[in-house]
């Protein structure tokens, strides 16, 4: 007899998802004994870490992910974690197992609460009525999570699997295409107000990380002949950061942001929100005289748009239509980002700072690093010193929750073992999903991770000065971020001066493209007291 489980699988298969990222309960047991050898498994040790990794994968591929998750326990732990993958634009497609269908009514032990557990953050969630529609809904989330670019849930009782499969086709398409084509009059729109403006400025994000949206972007730059600024809090970089046009990030408060955009008399943002902000300023996000207009293809982020013009459309597309049709024009000066600043080698004894880390690691990294980020107090420095020179270079969690580095760097190096993987991440971040390092262990994952150790939550820190109080929490400098990852398995360091800094980093650098052990370097560093979040 072929069940809902068997029609399942060939689901999967039909749509490449042969990799479950879970961390198992009961109500999945009976969907995961005895998998099929074509079908592989990742166990990771919480559910953050979980999705995290999925969300890496996801990222790193360009293609659904699939993930089990254990009723109410596992999609509770999971929920952050799922609110970045959407934020993160990452297609995953989530079973969330439930109790028998046969006495949910009788509400027995372990059933869950789960549609609306994860509040808004899933593109799709789905409970199917019967059984058989089990293999339907996984291929509607699987389309679901592809054009929506999130996290899309599925809610299966666990008797489910082994009821007999209907023999009637799944009610979701094989195929589903999306037009990829450009709309002429959306692209004369946008290349109408490009023409007419004198100074205008490109500010791109996270939607733009693609290889032809960056072609189309650096073309359409040197053809203007204009600045293009990084979003502030961007979760993936939208163009080649040390190409002469790139202009650096934009600020995270509206002054300087009016500051910044009033050079400029239109404001074109592509493929990110308009204008991510951190804290509450009165005022407008730009000043008067200065117009604001956006191209994405986020539904969400077109209709939020402060702009007179918002433009939904696929990216690599528009932007190659738009290099070519707006005029080409004598180019400008180049902005004054310029080179990396100099960081001065410190003096014997001296404290190691993360900038002495970043610029150590600028001159080491191979130009196809992916850079995974997650040291809140020392981003600035990082997006100053280690530029993203190529489509994925820079991962950050859009949603700014932490716990998202170290499983996310394991999904991308497992994703796209070509590419070597870095993960930057504070001592504070690393402890939210430190167990994910037994997964990169047991599955042979090279990905390599500095953890920039001060023992505190250096950012709380400086917020709470700013308040004008005095942290009430302790600083915890006696945890050994080394010693916790020696205890799961991981190979680690601690790393206490520059020289023994420059030792380890030169080791490291040559054994990142075909690593298939992960390291974890601590490095002590001291706050930086010029800092301000």
């Amino acid at each position: 007899m072929r069940t809902v489980r068997d029609a399942a699988f060939d689901m999967l298969r039909r749509h490449g998802m042969t990799t479950v990222f879970a961390n198992p309960g009961s109500t999945e047991v009976s969907l995961l004994a005895d998998l099929p050898d074509d079908l592989d498994f990742v166990l990771a040790l919480h559910e953050g870490s979980v999705v995290g990794t999925a969300t890496g994968w996801a990222v790193a591929r360009d293609e659904p992910a699939f993930v089990l998750l254990h009723t109410t326990a596992g999609l509770g732990n999971a929920v952050g974690a799922l609110a970045t993958a959407r934020e993160n634009r990452a297609p995953l497609v989530v079973v969330v197992g439930q109790q028998d269908r046969r006495h949910l009514a009788q509400r027995p032990f372990l059933t869950g609460r789960l549609e609306g557990l994860a509040g808004d953050y899933p593109v799709r969630v789905e409970s199917p009525p019967r059984a058989q529609d089990v293999p339907g809904a996984l291929g509607r989330a699987w389309h679901a999570a592809r054009t929506d670019r999130g996290p899309a849930l599925v809610v299966v009782p666990m008797d489910d699997w082994q009821q007999p499969a209907d023999e009637l086709p799944e009610a979701a398409p094989r195929a589903l295409r999306q037009a990829t084509a450009a709309d002429p009059e959306s692209v004369a729109a946008v290349a109408g107000l490009l023409d007419a403006a004198e100074r205008p400025a490109l500010v791109v994000g996270a939607g733009a990380d693609h290889p032809a949206t960056w072609r189309a972007l650096t073309g359409l730059a040197e053809r203007l002949g204009c600045p293009v600024w990084q979003e502030s809090f961007g979760a993936r970089a939208g163009f080649p950061q040390d190409h002469p046009r790139f202009a650096g990030h934009l600020p995270a408060d509206r002054t300087r942001l009016r500051a910044t955009l009033g050079r400029h008399d239109l404001v074109l943002v592509i493929g990110a929100p308009v204008l991510r902000q951190y804290p509450y300023e009165a005022g407008p996000l730009a000043p008067d005289g200065t117009r604001l207009a956006v191209v994405t293809d986020d539904p969400a982020e077109a209709r939020n748009a402060p702009v007179e013009l918002a433009v939904l459309a696929p990216l690599p597309a528009f932007c190659a239509a738009l290099a070519h049709r707006v005029s080409a024009r004598t180019a400008r000066p180049a902005p004054e980002c310029g080179a990396a600043p100099a960081v001065p080698v410190p003096a014997a004894g001296a404290p190691l700072r993360a900038a002495h880390v970043l610029a150590a690691l600028a001159e080491r990294l191979p130009a196809d690093t992916v850079v995974v980020e997650e040291t809140p107090s020392s981003r600035p420095d990082l997006h100053a010193l280690l530029p993203a020179r190529q489509p994925l270079g820079f991962l950050s969690a859009a949603m700014g929750g932490l716990g998202f580095a170290v499983p996310a760097a394991i999904g991308v190096r497992m994703g796209a073992p070509e590419r070597p993987v870095v993960a930057v991440v504070g001592d504070g971040s690393s402890l939210y999903q430190i167990q994910g390092l037994w997964t990169a262990v047991h599955y042979g994952v090279g990905a390599v991770f500095v953890v920039l150790a001060n023992g505190r939550y250096a950012v709380m820190d400086r917020l709470a000065e700013k308040h004008g109080g005095k942290a009430p929490w302790p600083a915890f400098e006696e945890i050994s971020v080394r010693g916790l990852a020696e205890a799961l398995g991981c190979p680690a360091r601690r790393v206490g001066d520059h020289a023994a800094l420059l030792r380890e980093l030169d080791a490291v650098a040559a054994t990142l493209p075909g690593r298939t052990e992960p390291l974890l370097l601590e490095v002590t560093v001291e706050p930086d007291p010029s800092f301000a979040p």
